[in-house]
């Protein structure tokens, strides 16, 4: 059940159990006053004294229960060095010149880059700088190593929690399985205790970010650990296909090197030490939704070889309609759980009437999700900013959206905020939170790193109107 869903029942609980108490004892004063009798009222007594006993022995439960609240320290995305830019003019000369495309394969790919909306400040690893490619297992790992230190690095020291208090590594990388793992990397690089949980999530698409969190939420429940980290990046070395199936070319189009990191605690007073750092949000829900039982949904993207023996990741006929599909059944259970009736409502009324379908990517995708969930230009304009700046990182995506709209001030304390995922299989995935911690409005630093994150030196250019 989700959090938000066992808040409300439990609510509703203590209003009724209050209501009935206060019911009790006005009904035994009456029958008190009614029989006269001195020894039924002494009977008729016990009634309010045990309802008001057990109201007492809820609350003080109910107040236990918040200690499974799971809470969001902070959280950094990473921003590549410059050097890694790969603007749109250089990117499709160097499709031409590495000599394993075909002229249609090459116009196919230029045309959905041009309209995709992607700026020219997206970053591709090194590896694939290179003519031809170097991807390689070797190169893999090295962009591993680029993705993940940085992003940490910068997370331990905004949040001031030492790697040593970190009793779970959760890794969410869809292509790339490594041995050792990659959260066994990330262990051994920052000399984690003996004791420290690692997990691998593959294969899961951009909803990951999300399992990462709930896997994370888990395991500090169940294990009574302070801290767990989920790192969300995507490994394009191993993703990039030379081959000429233009259904296999879109992640080449789309995809780009990107990498976020987020410390998880239960509550907001269960780091070790004497001097806890804050929080910034509190868990409200986790709500997800999956349709691997349909065999056009569970085919609408999949990792195959094509008639040449290139592997590639393929996106299937008719994905927009089944994704429709899939967010309907989904924003019904969120809805249920967060919104008031009024909002439930109206969210019934446009899940009916619009189409949520969307075409293979980019900005005409989050256009036409945006419209179909009756969302304004504000509502779609970190998802539209993140893709022209950043492109397409998979499940990192959420946090850089996220990032865009602390650097803008737009996040303020008491807000809610959803992160919303959909990934192969399909599945869709929902984060809400709500802020708990100070404003980082007009902070530009906090333990001598940034708080605008991968924003730091271009976020007042933004919003672009050609996103």
């Amino acid at each position: 059940m989700d959090v938000a869903h066992r808040d409300h029942l439990l609510a509703a609980a203590h209003g009724f159990l209050a209501a009935a108490t206060l019911a009790s004892c006005v009904l035994a004063e009456l029958l008190v006053f009614l029989l006269h009798r001195h020894d039924d009222a002494a009977r008729l007594y016990l009634v309010p004294v045990s309802a008001m006993l057990l109201l007492l022995l809820y609350r003080v439960r109910r107040r236990r229960g918040t200690d499974d609240d799971i809470y969001l320290v902070d959280f950094s995305c990473l921003k590549p060095p410059r050097r890694l830019r790969i603007p749109v003019a250089g990117l499709l000369e160097h499709l031409t010149l590495i000599g394993c495309f075909d002229a249609g394969s090459v116009e196919f790919m230029t045309k959905v880059i041009e309209s995709s909306g992607m700026g020219n400040e997206t970053y591709f690893p090194p590896s694939l700088h290179y003519i031809p490619p170097a991807d390689t297992h070797g190169e893999a790992i090295n962009e591993a190593h680029m993705l993940f230190f940085p992003t940490l690095d910068d997370l331990f020291a905004k949040t001031g929690v030492s790697p040593s208090a970190v009793g779970a590594v959760v890794v969410n990388c869809s292509g790339f399985c490594a041995t050792p793992s990659l959260s066994s990397i990330i262990a051994n690089h920052y000399r984690m205790r003996s004791d420290v949980i690692g997990y691998n999530l593959s294969g899961m698409g951009c909803a990951a970010g999300v399992i990462g969190v709930d896997v994370a939420r888990n395991l500090i429940v169940t294990h009574d650990i302070n801290y767990a980290v989920v790192v969300s990046a995507e490994i394009v070395t191993v993703g990039w296909y030379p081959g000429k199936d233009h259904s296999k070319l879109l992640l080449n189009c789309y995809f780009r090197t990107g990498c976020s990191a987020a410390l998880i605690t239960k509550n907001r007073r269960a780091a070790a030490g004497s001097s806890p750092p804050p929080v910034k949000y509190r868990l409200v829900s986790l709500t997800r939704t999956n349709q691997i039982a349909n065999d056009r949904s569970y085919r609408s993207g999949y990792r195959d070889e094509d008639d040449e023996g290139i592997t590639g990741f393929t996106l299937g006929q008719g994905v927009g309609r089944m994704v429709s599909e899939l967010l309907r059944a989904h924003l019904l259970t969120l809805s249920l759980s967060i919104l008031p009736w009024r909002e439930k409502l109206r969210y019934a009324v446009l899940l009916r009437h619009n189409n949520l379908s969307s075409n293979s990517g980019g900005r005409s995708m989050i256009w036409r999700l945006g419209q179909g969930l009756g969302l304004g230009e504000k509502e779609m304009e970190a998802a539209l900013m993140t893709f022209h700046r950043f492109g397409n990182q998979s499940a990192a995506s959420l946090w850089y959206q996220l990032a865009y709209m602390e650097a803008k001030g737009r996040v303020r304390r008491g807000d809610t905020v959803w992160q919303l995922g959909i990934g192969s299989g399909l599945k869709a995935n929902s984060l809400v939170w709500e802020r708990v911690g100070g404003d980082d409005y007009g902070v530009t630093e906090r333990n001598g790193r940034s708080t605008l994150g991968p924003w730091m030196e271009c976020i007042h250019k933004y919003p672009v109107a050609e996103a």
